[in-house]
């Protein structure tokens, strides 16, 4: 089984058979790569709609049920910094980002141990279409026991983000090179994908024809 090859599961049917526990979960958004595939310019400072690319990813996880957010900073993270100014999120350094995303991903856990929170929520910078209906029912199916490992999916195939619970911290932290937590999206560790119907769940920008795709 293959992580696209997840269960998914329906909010609607979740709700009609378990209660919503309190947990408490923290949003993580990896903004540090120097995003080779996209040329010369950082794809994460590109303007979508009269505002940076990553400002778009994290404005999303600021306006939904998370506890906080933090986004890991690395490439030009001053520059990142700026397209972030005024909105409501802790700023880490990761300065070991050319080891690849995992470094990322272990600063990201650091974050959410930091604010003693049951889970985290791994988003990506470079996706802008995510929609904060669509965090928030990673959230509800987590809090009513759906698994402890989600994905968000569209039409039955899995995207992004993913919340992994705090059992997952140390795999996580462990993971090496230019990976996130791919590896624990299967069956072994009883992953769930979680129908949002939002297509912004799989889009990503990779190279500037992305942007014009998506515009």
């Amino acid at each position: 089984m293959t992580p696209e090859d997840l269960p998914t599961v329906s909010i609607e049917s979740i709700r009609e058979t378990s209660e919503r526990a309190d947990k408490r979960t923290w949003g993580v958004v990896l903004a540090a790569g120097k995003s080779t595939r996209y040329g010369e310019s950082n794809k994460l400072l590109t303007d979508i709609d009269g505002a940076p690319l990553v400002r778009h990813a994290a404005k999303t996880l600021v306006g939904s049920s998370l506890d906080g957010v933090t986004v890991i900073v690395g490439y030009e993270g001053d520059c990142v910094r700026d397209a972030l100014n005024d909105l409501p999120v802790e700023i880490r350094e990761n300065s070991d980002y050319e080891a690849g995303q995992s470094t990322s991903v272990r600063d990201g856990v650091v974050a959410a141990r930091d604010h003693d929170a049951d889970a985290v929520l791994v988003a990506l910078g470079d996706m802008p279409a995510v929609d904060v209906a669509s965090i928030n029912l990673l959230l509800e199916a987590y809090e009513r026991g759906v698994a402890d490992i989600l994905a968000a999916a569209c039409d039955g195939r899995r995207g992004n983000p993913v919340l992994f619970d705090e059992r997952f911290f140390d795999r996580l932290a462990d993971i090496e090179g230019d990976v996130g937590g791919r590896g624990l999206l299967t069956e072994r560790f009883g992953a769930r994908a979680v129908e949002t119907g939002n297509p912004g769940v799989l889009e990503d920008i990779d190279r500037p024809v992305d942007v014009d795709e998506f515009l």
